[in-house]
């Protein structure tokens, strides 16, 4: 699609703040008003405009997705989507293990287990730690308690999560780069220790090392998009 606006803005609406392309609002995927909670998203979302060509790339519109993820998905079935986030607790990543004994499981404590024991101090939850690739419930009272935890955060905070814990595969680590003090390049390391782990044993690849790069991108950017939410 070819560029078809020439000034880029922001202004305040009902509900938030808003980009206008040639003073026209714009709109979500999903034909809702785009309103935004604070005035540093809207200018961060306004940027992604201004940073296009004469021709635009639907790729580059990074946090604008996850806005429309908030307002298209989020809000209108805020239920469902906490249901969905939750699934990422039952198969995450910080809670499986190699074998006891292996170094890959010894690595795995040294720079999971601090991350598991942080957000169970946090929450007052208890996580069950698995030994190879046999699923393991969690038990009901956490699950029970991350739910309340996750109603607990706005519309634009939950679109944040779901990126963050797709990319990690792990709601323990998306909800840890939603704290003020988060390291998200630590923390993406940490959900990424198997891989590295295989390209020390293997070697490194370039097109692996390429794509990972891009999601750390993504990951960082979500991080970035919950804090200008917040304001």
């Amino acid at each position: 699609m070819k560029r078809f606006y020439k000034a880029v803005g922001v202004a305040q609406v009902e509900g938030g703040w808003q980009v206008q392309l040639d003073e026209r609002g714009v709109k979500s995927q999903g034909g809702k008003l785009q309103a935004v909670p604070s005035r540093a998203l809207a200018e961060t979302l306004a940027a992604e405009w201004e940073r296009q060509g004469d021709e635009i790339d639907p790729a580059t519109f990074v946090l604008r997705d996850m806005a429309d993820f908030a307002i298209d998905v989020i809000g209108t079935d805020r239920a469902a989507a906490i249901t969905a986030l939750l699934r990422f607790v039952e198969g995450d990543t910080l809670c499986y293990r190699a074998d006891a004994g292996e170094p890959l499981h010894e690595r795995q404590i040294a720079v999971w287990e601090p991350l598991l024991q942080a957000a169970e101090a946090r929450w007052d939850v208890h996580f069950e730690r698995v030994e190879g690739i046999m699923a393991r419930p969690q038990p009901a009272a956490t699950l029970a308690r991350l739910r309340a935890v996750l109603e607990a955060e706005d519309d634009f905070a939950l679109s944040a999560l779901n990126t963050l814990a797709s990319l990690a595969a792990s709601l323990t680590v998306g909800l840890a780069a939603l704290q003020p003090d988060a390291d998200p390049e630590a923390l993406w390391a940490a959900a990424n220790l198997e891989e590295d782990w295989q390209t020390e044993l293997w070697g490194k690849d370039w097109e692996a090392g390429e794509k990972r790069a891009q999601r750390l991108g993504v990951f960082a950017a979500a991080v970035e998009f919950a804090r200008l939410a917040r304001g």
